[in-house]
């Protein structure tokens, strides 16, 4: 599991059970079903409204890449690449075929086919381009989802809230005041939970898949970038140099942190 996912779900449920123990007499009164099926019910149903059949389904499957760690193989693309730098310098295509029949990134093996095709390289790189273009916008639309769904949840809250205040209305009206309390407590839970579920579930999957799609475009411009090399001919020591300082991490691209210079004592400039 992805431990960062796994450190957030554990605090979640430590502050509910800090809200449910320790801020109410009894826990039960967090605990509104009709509420709670408003909720997640006309949530839903905006959301299938909203958007296409095909892409909630596909974004119903995508929930579990938020709990399970992926393993990058931006290392292992590189050496890929490197080795069919070398093919391609020495002119060896059979063997940058060989390596494409095992290479699992489908994106590096589409540009080095277009390469030992003896593509132009603009067409190559508009080929990558467009490559690249349409999973931002695929993957940027299944993370748009749920973001929507973190904005209808809080409205059938309020949803929840008037129904329950329109019941506590009727009571009112029959003379039992002493239901006014409980009936409105239990109206304000439909607001607690919309709040709740676009807060801390439904916002941070669309954040978590949002960086996923920013880590996979950084890969693939890598990719590109590697078979561009490629394409030009470049030596294999000059594309391995790039793509490593491609992927590189810097503390601040810009700016370098000030050298540390020792403070003098007060003799040392007083000498001076």
């Amino acid at each position: 599991m992805n431990p960062s996912t796994l450190i957030g779900i554990a605090a979640s449920v430590l502050l509910l059970a800090t809200v449910v123990l320790f801020t109410a007499q009894t826990p039960s009164s967090f605990f509104n079903f009709p509420g709670l099926a408003i909720v997640i019910t006309g949530t839903l149903a905006a959301t299938f409204i909203s958007y296409p059949m095909r892409e909630v389904v596909r974004v119903s499957r995508l929930v579990g890449l938020v709990f399970r760690r992926e393993n990058s193989r931006i290392d292992d693309d590189i050496q890929t690449l490197v080795s069919m730098a070398r093919h391609w310098f020495r002119g060896n295509i059979r063997a940058i075929e060989a390596e494409l029949e095992d290479t699992r990134n489908p994106f590096l093996r589409t540009g080095v086919s277009l390469v030992i095709a003896n593509t132009q390289d603009d067409e190559i790189h508009d080929v990558l381009r467009w490559r690249i273009a349409r999973m931002r916008a695929r993957e940027y639309a299944e993370s748009q989802i749920f973001r929507t769904m973190a904005t209808y949840a809080p409205a059938f809250g309020m949803l929840g809230t008037l129904i329950g205040l329109i019941n506590m209305l009727e009571v009112i009206d029959g003379g039992d005041l002493t239901v006014i309390g409980p009936r409105l407590a239990i109206a304000l839970m439909s607001t607690f939970y919309g709040i709740l579920l676009a807060n801390l579930i439904f916002k941070p999957v669309a954040v978590k898949l949002e960086r996923r799609t920013e880590e996979r475009l950084i890969e693939m411009h890598m990719v590109m970038e590697g078979v561009m090399l490629i394409a030009k001919r470049r030596l294999p020591s000059f594309v391995e140099d790039t793509l490593n300082s491609f992927m590189a991490e810097h503390q601040d691209e810009i700016r370098e942190p000030a050298p540390h210079t020792p403070k003098r004592s007060s003799e040392e400039e007083t000498v001076a």
